[in-house]
């Protein structure tokens, strides 16, 4: 195992910790760090996703097991947002694309995060609201194919959009955005089959380094942290990654 392959197992663990800890898998860390590393884009969307898919299912499998997980917050997002998935995991962007248009959204969404943040306390509902349905099936769908086309998994962008319209808590969000994460990153990878041979040789090296840090940052934030803790934590992983990669 080279240095290169060891600096990003190191790289990868940290990153799943502490997406996981927020419901996230950590997929726009993982691109920013292949980025950093020199990665060609079809390379970095396939082994993102990869590295998604099992941070995901480890997150959901833990949100459920703490009670955290509601099916009905899950579903109205799911319907179109796994088909569009795996329509924009098919999406091949050139570089000169792909790392902009990945980047400008991250920034945009840890703006609105952080706004959910720094808002007077007494302001925000104590109980969130439904999301209409017809509402929540154009989100899935838009987020879907944003999201299978960059290879960032869906979770980033949809909790934002969760937080600032009062669909759900932020530890609600965590748990909702893992499983759309998971859904998600299934159905953009297997659009992406086409691209599977531009997946490295050592990814099944970071596979067991995310499994475990995932494990430990599920773990933690499924019982520990604050509501507005996870706000302000994703809001800052999502700002970092996004300049990242703009610049």
């Amino acid at each position: 195992m080279d240095i290169d392959t060891t600096l990003l197992a190191i790289s990868f663990l940290v990153i799943a910790l502490i997406y996981a800890a927020v419901g996230q898998a950590g997929a726009s860390g993982y691109i920013a760090a292949m980025g950093l590393a020199g990665f060609a884009p079809l390379a970095m969307k396939t082994t993102a996703l990869s590295l998604n898919l099992l941070v995901a299912a480890i997150g959901t499998a833990l949100f459920l097991r703490g009670g955290r997980l509601s099916w009905r917050n899950v579903w109205p997002f799911a319907i179109l947002g796994f088909p569009f998935s795996m329509l924009g995991g098919a999406v091949q962007l050139p570089e000169s694309v792909y790392f902009p248009l990945v980047g400008i959204v991250l920034i945009l969404s840890a703006l609105q995060m952080a706004r959910t943040v720094f808002r007077n306390s007494s302001a925000t509902p104590e109980m969130s609201a439904t999301p209409p349905f017809a509402a929540a099936l154009a989100t899935g769908a838009i987020i879907g194919f944003v999201s299978g086309t960059t290879g960032t998994g869906g979770g980033v962008f949809l909790a934002p959009i969760i937080l600032s319209m009062n669909w759900g808590t932020a530890r609600q969000t965590a748990a909702t955005t893992a499983v759309y994460n998971l859904m998600n990153s299934a159905a953009a990878l297997a659009g992406a089959y086409a691209a599977w041979d531009h997946i490295p040789a050592a990814l099944p090296i970071w596979l067991v380094a995310v499994a475990a840090g995932g494990s430990v940052g599920a773990y933690i934030g499924s019982r520990f942290l604050s509501d507005r803790w996870l706000r302000g934590i994703l809001a800052l992983l999502l700002m970092a990654s996004g300049i990242k990669l703009v610049w």
